[in-house]
């Protein structure tokens, strides 16, 4: 028999307290907005467990009367994975297990809840001299549980992988409320499947994650980071290229962003100060990291062969971590300034890193021949492949009517070149209900078959994250 949201909330409040569950919509106005504002469903309840023993009776509940839960982390995700599909789901926010277990330096592991804000797991492992690399723009409010669950990227991947590659171990609630334990700081272990893979990007649809290890790495002496002028994405490539030849693992982050979006930052006010050398058709932000003892001035001698092989034009570089901070706010601010702008269709892809000049030529010819006058707006990790290859409605156009006629045959163009060039219509988002329709069109039959045997298994009832990554239907 299906619960009405009444007796879910009563059930919900004698599980974990009453005043840790929500059932009034003005109560989970919060936990329902999700940043892009494309889904706009109800819930039955919001809870917060305050312990893993909690989130388990939550689960070993919802397992027994069939209601479907939805793990939130920091409410950052940009495919709806962690809003309500249906309207009869209870949300299950891990906000307030945030505490940071335990950090072993020798190990080179933190172990934290997954409830921890990424920034504050950052302080953590600053305060012991070592790092957590984990670093995108939404670092102030996503939490390690859901960055996780969809295997964030950000701008270190270059050098250090991404969520999951940053992964040690993790602990779960499985849909019927057992915990496993999965928390270890081994380099090596070799028993068996490899269970932090499978649920490390698994969006909660296999197990709610309660906390993990994490890996850290000895915190650099300093950085050195630059912004060059370059023509376009075919001089970011070969300078890409020379530049892993000659600094190798220290190289951070080689980020590109085209003129459009200095033009966008500085005219609503976002930024205090131009950071580049002057007017360019595009940017390549550059940054390596110098451990204790090394030689500086690594990334200068390899601009300045950039230079010698007219590789770039100009360039810049850090002089004060006032002068780093207001070079990343551009890269980082790229997206925000897009929503100053009007409607905009975005895109999260990766290719191979050598076919990213073909993706924005193609791409964005695709887009100015069907809808003339529209801003191409492509930007992110060039050193990964994984483009956010975003586009800004025509000046003057009206929002909606922008969105109606043009996101479904954008989004088709520029996954069909995607596709061509070998690549995925999802890096570093996820699928989550965006992108659900899309996922089994465009992946292998054999996967979406070994998926849905997985998440059978692990999930019979069909109670996490329901309907999100997997369609229920075949």
């Amino acid at each position: 028999m299906t619960l009405a949201a009444s007796a879910i909330v009563a059930q919900l409040s004698s599980l974990i307290g009453e005043a840790a569950v929500m059932g009034a919509p003005e109560q989970m106005g919060n936990y329902l907005k999700e940043p892009r504002k494309r889904f706009h469903t109800g819930a039955a309840a919001v809870a917060l467990p305050g312990s893993v023993a909690q989130v388990q009776a939550i689960l070993a509940w919802a397992h027994e009367h069939r209601v479907g839960i939805i793990p939130q982390g920091g409410n950052t995700g940009l495919v709806g994975a962690q809003v309500p599909l249906r309207g009869d789901e209870v949300i299950v926010s891990l906000a307030r297990l945030d505490r940071i277990r335990a950090i072993d330096t020798a190990a080179g592991a933190m172990t934290a809840e997954a409830g921890v804000i990424l920034e504050n797991a950052h302080k953590a492992a600053e305060a012991e001299n070592t790092i957590f690399p984990l670093w995108l723009a939404s670092q102030g409010s996503a939490r390690i549980g859901g960055l996780l669950s969809s295997n964030a990227g950000g701008v270190n991947v270059l050098a250090y992988g991404n969520a999951r590659e940053l992964t040690m171990g993790v602990e779960a609630v499985l849909a019927d409320g057992r915990l496993y334990q999965g928390l270890n700081s081994l380099k090596k272990d070799n028993t068996g499947y490899d269970l932090r893979d499978l649920l490390v990007g698994a969006e909660g649809t296999l197990g709610i994650i309660t906390a993990a290890t994490l890996k850290l790495f000895p915190k650099p002496e300093d950085y050195e980071t630059c912004l060059v002028n370059i023509s376009g994405p075919d001089a970011a490539l070969p300078l890409f290229e020379l530049l892993r030849a000659r600094i190798g693992a220290r190289l951070n982050a080689f980020e590109i962003v085209p003129h459009i979006g200095l033009d966008m930052q500085l005219r609503h006010g976002m930024l205090d100060r131009d950071p580049t050398a002057g007017p360019s058709p595009w940017y390549g932000l550059i940054e390596v990291s110098r451990m204790a003892g090394g030689t500086p001035g690594v990334l200068q001698s390899a601009i300045e062969a950039g230079f010698a092989q007219g590789l770039l034009d100009n360039a810049v570089f850090a002089e004060s971590l006032a002068d780093r901070t207001r070079m990343w706010a551009f890269r980082e601010q790229m997206s925000e300034v897009q929503s100053k702008e009007g409607a905009s269709v975005k895109h999260d892809v990766s290719v191979p890193i050598a076919a990213v000049p073909a993706l924005i030529a193609r791409g964005t010819a695709a887009a100015e021949r069907l809808v003339p006058g529209i801003r191409a707006v492509p930007f992110g990790h060039m050193g990964d492949g994984n483009i956010h290859f975003n586009f800004s409605q025509p000046v003057g156009a009206e929002p909606k009517a922008f969105m109606a006629e043009n996101d479904e045959k954008l989004h088709e163009a520029i996954y069909e070149i995607v596709l061509d060039l070998s690549g995925s219509v999802s890096a570093e988002h996820g699928i989550g209900q965006l992108k659900r329709e899309l996922l089994v069109q465009v992946k292998d039959p054999v996967a979406i078959e070994m998926m849905r045997a997985i998440k059978t298994a692990l999930d019979p009832r069909g109670i996490l994250n329901p309907g999100k990554m997997l369609r229920t239907d075949p």
